[in-house]
């Protein structure tokens, strides 16, 4: 899966000339949160709702009511934009579109190709487009754990077990605890009816139970 895959692509932008006040206002009737700042088809900064927020009077100011207005009408986002924007390319693995977001501490990528903004990733598209999926959230069914299977041959033997039982898997995981000595497995399969699977596994040795979603 690229970040093509899951990148939002009918990306709402301004221009550095834009307001904070007009900038709010489009954040607001959009529902979102970021704003991707384009001059001549050219990224050059971008603005968050917590950025936006950040540079506001405060509600303590002297300032009066219509002085503030004047205030966020007048002042361009390019005095207050951040300008250093971490981007990905659309052909970016979703593994490393992850890394790169994680390393810069960022929960925006900034999708450009051939110079031009494409698409932009978020934290939820993240969430929602690979991390559901591979948790099987939402999904029908029931989640078994195996504790302590997540060698080779153990899992051949579970698969093998769940082929048997001719239930289908929705989803498969392996998880490693920070102290654990050996990888967990958690199946997700597409049964509310688990009981000759956790037996069958159970007769083998295997510590199973069912997992709450």
């Amino acid at each position: 899966m690229n970040i093509r895959d899951i990148m939002t692509t009918n990306v709402v932008t301004i221009p550095s000339s834009t307001s904070i006040a007009d900038a709010k206002r489009i954040m607001e009737a959009h529902r979102i949160r970021r704003l991707p700042v384009v001059d001549k088809g050219k990224l050059v900064g971008i603005v968050t709702d917590h950025r936006l927020e950040s540079v506001s009077p405060s509600k303590a100011t002297s300032l009066t009511v219509w002085e503030l207005s004047y205030l966020l009408d007048k002042t361009p986002v390019r005095d207050i934009m951040e300008r250093d924007v971490v981007t990905a390319s659309p052909d970016m693995s979703a593994e490393e579109a992850v890394a790169l977001a994680q390393s810069h501490r960022v929960g925006t990528l900034v999708v450009i190709e051939d110079g031009r903004v494409v698409g932009i990733a978020t934290t939820n598209d993240f969430f929602y487009k690979i991390l559901n999926p591979v948790l099987g959230l939402g999904q029908p069914g029931t989640r078994v754990e195996i504790v302590g299977a997540g060698e080779t041959k153990a899992l051949k033997e579970i698969l093998t077990t769940v082929d048997e039982l001719g239930l289908e898997i929705a989803t498969i995981h392996i998880e490693e605890l920070p102290e654990a000595t050996k990888k967990d497995v958690c199946i997700h399969v597409k049964s509310e009816d688990v009981s000759q699977l956790i037996k069958k596994l159970g007769s083998k040795g295997f510590r199973v139970s069912v997992r709450k979603r």
